[in-house]
This record gives structure tokens, C-alpha cells and sequence, in this order.
């Protein structure tokens, strides 16, 4: 909620190695890989595709987020619980949630420009430095006891500017790592850390509070960036490969990244794919309204928790198989098909009245979501140069950030005037009917092919 966890990942037809920034060869290789790894065949080919941990860089790179993805949702978790112990006001909650989310836009655009402008390397070790201080600053005002609202606001705003900053050229660096084909695996793997650490990083800090007090989340969280630092440390210099050097990274520079989008059909097409899905079809701010009216029979905090997890469960479910689907071909059909799926779950959730066949529909969104999650990011990273990934990145930081939040105040109106289940139907029929006229409408994005 406050922090998106720190990766996704980047695609592109001029991969480098890994190891010194230089091209790929045409063989497909990045770089050294890993000797006596068999063919994946059989029933392996079912399980998640784990080539892209052959290369040295990439597996310290996603190794680190394992730990810093489950730290990131102890903050995510301790923020809004100490503004609630000292509020006692859920609306400042939702307060300090905006308050992150102009500097993460604004700073998510101006990064893109200036990660396609310098060595991604050097600004991932300031933006990761930046973050782990920042979560320093949020252990301090706990311990010391001189934390308040408007301090909690500026560090929470502070934290937001680094990530928005930080997250365009960690997703644009994953393509500089491994071989185009082997990028939809390294998105479901990233995704994978990412999901999991949005189940295992709440249930941690549920347990961890009443043990070690909140303050201390801020600490682990702080300590486990360091993790990250360590790997950046270890990663190959990742300068512009084309024009990019001293190129000023200002605003004009951000609206050159628009122009670019809406020269690439296949690009805006992702985005409009990925925004029907959330805005629409992203029910988060009806589960304490259904949990408390449709499935308080079951236990109204038991209820709760499932809908909030089930989601991610899903996710990672998905992850684990996708070998099923990650080595697809037709990347845009792929989108199509799982934005579709998302849209037919969420209606099923509006319409089921048992608690587990409402957990069934959002798990199986889940893994809709995570198919759609994997050929979005290689789509959004094949089909741009390596000058404009960065600006791509920040774009696609924004929809991500952006889309759950006005999704949350249209269900949130909409559940207030129809009810919660025909709000939660309604808006996956909207995904379905969206879709279906994008599709219809623009072939490019069902004709796209990696």
C-alpha cells in the first residue's frame, strides 16, 4: 500500500551480458551462465522457468529482492498502524496514502528520463541508499518517540520520491541482464518475490508486533535494503547503450517519452490493457464492507484476511507454474486472454455468497494477474529501445501506483450507492466488455509477437 515492493522487470532486442555491459551475442546468451543445468523437459516444463538465474548478476539481483520484498511490507504495515495509534482515524490513514502517491508520480516520470540519461547502476545505488535511510528515519521517530502525523507524512512522501526514482532503472536494467527470450521467465520470477512478499511480509509483522514492538519493523526493513545495496554494488556498469550520455534529463525529456508511447501502438495498448483491469476490476476497497456484511457468518476478521491474501496467493501460484505459460510467443494475445480472465473472476466474486467460492474467484485472479503481469513487462521492454526503456519504466510505475487508487475511490462510491457484491460484479463486466473492445478495436496489441 505504501510501497510498491522493489521489482519488476525489462526487456529488450539488444540484451547485454550481465557481466560488462557489452551486447549480447546473437546466440541469445547474457552472458556467463552457470555450467551442468540441464534442458528444462518433462514435467519441469510445467514448474517455473528458472533460466534467468543462470546469470550471475540477475540471481544477486533477485536473490536480494527475496529479503527486501518482505521488508518492504513490514513498513508497508508499520506506517499506517503507528498513524492509527496516533490518530485513532482510519481517514488519516487514507491521507497518508495520497501523500505518497504525487511524489511517487512526479518522480516516477522525471526518473525514467534520468535513468535513460546515466549509468542505472550509480542511480540504483543512490535511490537504494535513499530508501534504506529513509526507513532509518522511520525507526528513529518510533524509538525516540517524536514521531507525529506530519512527520510520518514527510518521510512517507520522502520514501515515495526514492522509490519513483529507483523503480524505472531497476525494471529497465533486468533487460541489460538476460537474453530477450528469456524475459518473460525473469518477469515471473520477479513477480513471483513480489506477490509472495505481500502475503509472508503482513503476516510477519502481525506476529512480529507484539513480540518486538513496531518500531523495530522499521529497523529489518532498513537492514534488509542493505541486501540490495550489496547486490547493485555487484552489478556491471549499465550506461546508455545509444545517445543517451549527457543527454539532460528534464521535462521535455518526459514528454518525448509520451510522444514515443503514442507512436507505439503495442505500448499504449499495454498500458490501456492493464488500466481497464485495475481501475475497473480492482475490488481491495470493498473487502472490509463484505467481509462485514456478505461473509460476517464466517468470522468478519477471518473473511477479511482471506480476501486480502487471496489475490497474492494466487499470484505466486501462478509464478510457481509458469512454465506453463512463459514461454509464449504471442505475448499480446497472452494479455488479452488473462486481463479477460482477471474480468471474469472478479464478476464471479461479486456474485458468489460463500466465503471460500469468493476466495476460489480471487485466487484464480491472481493468477490472471500474474500471466498478465509477465507479457506486460516483456511487451513494454521488447518494444522500446534501450534509450526509452527508462521513460517506459516511469509510465508503467505510475499505472501501477495509480490504477488500485482510483480504482479504490470508484468501488468505494460505487459499493456506497449499489451495494458491495453488485459493485464487485459490475466492475468485472466492465474489464470483460473494455477488453473485448480493445481488442476489437486495435489488433495490433492481439497481433503482437515476441
Amino acid at each position: 500500500m505504501y510501497r510498491a515492493a522493489r521489482t519488476v522487470v525489462d526487456t529488450s532486442k539488444s540484451s547485454t551480458d550481465g557481466t560488462d555491459g557489452a551486447p549480447a551475442p546473437r546466440d541469445g546468451t547474457a552472458g556467463a551462465v552457470d555450467p551442468g543445468r540441464p534442458d528444462r523437459t518433462g514435467w519441469r516444463r510445467w514448474t517455473m522457468d528458472t533460466r534467468p538465474l543462470r546469470r550471475p548478476a540477475y540471481r544477486r539481483l533477485w536473490s536480494s529482492t527475496i529479503v527486501t520484498s518482505v521488508g518492504s511490507q513490514l513498513t508497508a504495515v508499520a506506517v499506517p498502524k503507528q498513524i492509527y495509534d496516533i490518530t485513532g482515524s482510519s481517514a488519516w490513514v487514507g491521507y497518508a496514502s495520497l501523500a505518497g502517491l504525487l511524489p511517487l508520480v512526479v518522480f516516477a516520470l522525471w526518473g525514467g528520463a534520468v535513468a535513460d540519461s546515466m549509468d542505472r547502476r550509480k542511480l540504483l545505488l543512490v535511490t537504494n541508499t535513499g530508501i534504506a535511510v529513509t526507513s532509518l528515519l522511520f525507526w528513529i521517530q518510533a524509538v525516540t518517540g517524536l514521531g507525529s502525523v506530519l512527520v510520518l507524512m514527510v518521510l512517507l512522501a520522502l520514501q515515495q520520491a526514492f522509490f519513483g526514482l529507483n523503480a524505472p532503472a531497476r525494471n529497465a536494467s533486468i533487460a541489460r541482464l538476460v537474453p530477450e527470450e528469456e524475459l518473460p521467465a525473469a518477469n515471473a520470477l520477479g513477480s513471483t518475490v513480489m506477490q509472495t512478499g505481500l502475503v509472508a511480509g503482513p503476516l510477519l509483522a502481525g506476529a512480529l508486533i507484539p513480540v518486538i514492538g513496531l518500531s523495530e519493523l522499521y529497523l529489518i526493513d532498513a537492514l534488509a535494503l542493505c541486501v540490495t545495496v550489496w547486490a547493485v554494488v555487484r552489478l556491471p556498469s549499465l550506461p546508455p547503450l545509444t545517445g543517451g550520455a549527457g543527454r539532460r534529463a528534464g521535462w521535455r525529456e518526459v514528454v518525448a517519452g509520451f510522444r514515443y508511447i503514442a507512436l507505439h501502438k503495442v505500448l499504449l495498448l499495454s498500458f490501456l490493457a492493464d488500466i481497464i483491469a485495475m481501475v475497473f476490476g480492482m475490488p481491495r476497497a470493498l473487502f472490509p464492507q463484505l467481509a462485514a456484511e456478505t461473509y460476517a457468518p464466517y468470522g468478519e476478521g477471518l473473511a477479511l484476511g482471506l480476501l486480502f491474501a487471496a489475490i497474492p496467493i494466487g499470484a505466486v501460484v501462478g509464478g510457481l507454474m509458469s512454465g506453463t505459460f512463459s514461454r509464449a510467443r504471442r505475448h499480446g494475445l497472452m494479455v488479452i486472454v488473462a486481463v479477460l480472465a482477471w474480468g471474469a473472476a472478479i464478476t464471479g466474486f461479486g456474485l458468489s455468497g460463500s466465503l471460500w467460492v469468493a476466495v476460489t474467484f480471487l485466487a484464480v485472479a491472481g493468477v490472471a494477474d500474474m500471466v498478465s503481469m509477465v507479457f506486460r513487462g516483456a511487451i513494454l521492454l521488447s518494444a522500446a529501445t534501450d534509450e526509452m526503456r527508462g521513460r517506459m519504466q516511469g509510465v508503467f510505475t505510475v499505472v501501477v501506483a495509480g490504477g488500485p487508487r482510483l480504482a479504490d475511490v470508484l468501488h468505494g462510491t460505487a459499493g456506497s450507492l449499489l451495494g458491495a457484491r453488485t459493485a464487485v460484479a459490475g466492475g468485472g463486466l466492465l474489464v470483460i466488455v473494455g477488453t473485448l473492445g480493445l481488442a476489437a478495436a486495435t489488433p495490433a496489441l492481439r497481433r503482437y509477437k515476441a
